[in-house]
């Protein structure tokens, strides 16, 4: 039996769900009003679905922890065929949401997320009467590179009823997810997401029907960091950490250039360009070198330091000081970054450290830290973040594309984000 595709729609606002559902209609089996839409929209999310797509099984992510009976009854009524329980939900709940499942004539699957013990809960919601599990890797474990697969091969080797797989699957991934036995595979984001989405789900639908992977350059999470960071910007970066990690008054010596490596750091003092040079011989290729005088000049960096890093295949310099012979540094396209520029150089005395952590304005930055650059400027990031980080960064950039998608189809960006509604209540 080949799997079904189950379509998350994990979106706050009733209008732009729907515009998704009706463009992948077609190429999905299960529609699913996801938490973030119930909690927004309430269960009028799941009557509209109902009312537009009467040929398909709707399921209403209630994620229910407590009132089992209220909860199912409630969503079965608006229109659902299916109600999503959590699997941490206390044994009493989730058999009162099997009873009351029965009675309004609804099937339930448990939702196994953040279980420590995914097998033996598994096993126990199949003993509960559950219709359904599903093996749910969440988002914020996704943006780790984390993946459902291996677990749900183990549960499903283990259960009789149906195992659902979620968690950043994608036209890649879909043939995993049924090679792995999910006979339920649930997409969001590389539908939602994607600025053609029936595009994607004929892609994804395919794949996981004849178990063949289909290449998608969006919609994945890797420990590449390096990979992921040359495909998105500073602006995603700064975004994803939370509108912070960027380098105050550092901008562009050259327009049109972009870096990312890890940091080579140089503590040196103003106008004292001895440090700045050695970090060239100490900096590995691909590597970033952050200099900081104290953002002052005169120049610690020029044209031969410049000229000497290209040949290191050093990917980019950042100066929070003065950089000089900017009219050259262009020339070569070497990507150079800086907060002031000035002619005058200062004198090579050797005061300073190398691969040191420094501070550039209020952000610090340790060795190894990850820098990238591009014509908004320079953002940091902490090594022991830098794959969740990148990846949550891809994200906001999948994210950009469906909405620049939907502004191209006649809507304004107030309009596709409710601005006015989504405002802060004081």
């Amino acid at each position: 039996m080949k799997p079904r595709i189950q379509l998350a729609l994990d979106f706050v606002n009733l209008d732009r769900a729907i515009k998704v559902a009706q463009e992948a209609a077609d190429y999905v089996d299960i529609l699913e009003a996801g938490t973030p839409l119930i909690k927004s929209e309430g269960l009028d999310a799941v009557r509209k679905l109902r009312k537009l797509f009467p040929d398909k099984k709707i399921v209403a992510d209630m994620k229910i922890m407590d009132a089992g009976r209220v909860e199912v009854e409630a969503a079965a009524k608006a229109g659902a065929d299916i109600v999503d329980v959590c699997a941490q939900a206390s044994d009493a709940t989730i058999a009162e949401c099997v009873a009351a499942a029965a009675n309004v004539g609804c099937e339930i699957i448990v939702d196994l997320i953040a279980c420590e013990d995914v097998i033996s809960r598994a096993i126990r919601a199949q003993e509960l009467g559950a219709d359904y599990v599903a093996v749910h890797t969440a988002i914020d474990e996704q943006m780790q590179a984390k993946t459902p697969f291996k677990t749900v091969m183990e549960v499903a080797s283990k259960l009789k009823i149906p195992v659902a797989a979620a968690g950043g699957i994608n036209s890649e991934t879909a043939a995993e997810a049924a090679k792995a036995g999910a006979q339920i595979i649930i997409v969001g984001g590389a539908i939602t997401k994607d600025s053609d989405p029936a595009q994607a789900a004929r892609k994804i639908r395919k794949a996981a029907h004849t178990q063949k992977p289909l290449k998608t350059t969006l919609f994945k999470r890797d420990t590449d960091v390096r990979k992921i960071l040359s495909s998105v910007s500073t602006s995603n970066l700064s975004d994803a950490m939370h509108r912070s990690g960027d380098l105050k008054d550092i901008k562009p010596i050259n327009a049109g250039t972009r870096a990312c490596g890890p940091a080579v750091t140089c503590r040196s003092y103003p106008g004292d360009w001895a440090k700045p040079v050695q970090a060239i011989d100490t900096a590995n290729p691909g590597d970033i070198i952050v200099i900081t005088t104290g953002g002052v000049g005169p120049a610690v960096w020029g044209e031969l330091a410049t000229e000497s890093a290209k040949k290191k295949k050093i990917s980019a310099v950042v100066v929070d000081g003065a950089v000089r012979d900017t009219d050259e540094i262009r020339k070569t396209g070497f990507p150079g970054y800086s907060k002031l520029i000035c002619p005058t150089a200062g004198e090579p005395k050797g005061f300073g450290e190398i691969n040191v952590k420094i501070n550039v304005g209020e952000t610090a930055i340790k060795p190894g830290d990850w820098i990238v650059c591009d014509g908004d400027g320079v953002v940091v990031i902490p090594k022991e973040k830098a794959v969740e980080i990148a990846n949550r960064a891809q994200d906001i950039l999948e994210r950009e594309n469906r909405i620049r998608a939907e502004i191209r189809g006649g809507g304004s960006l107030g309009r596709v984000m409710h601005l006015l509604r989504w405002e802060k209540q004081v």
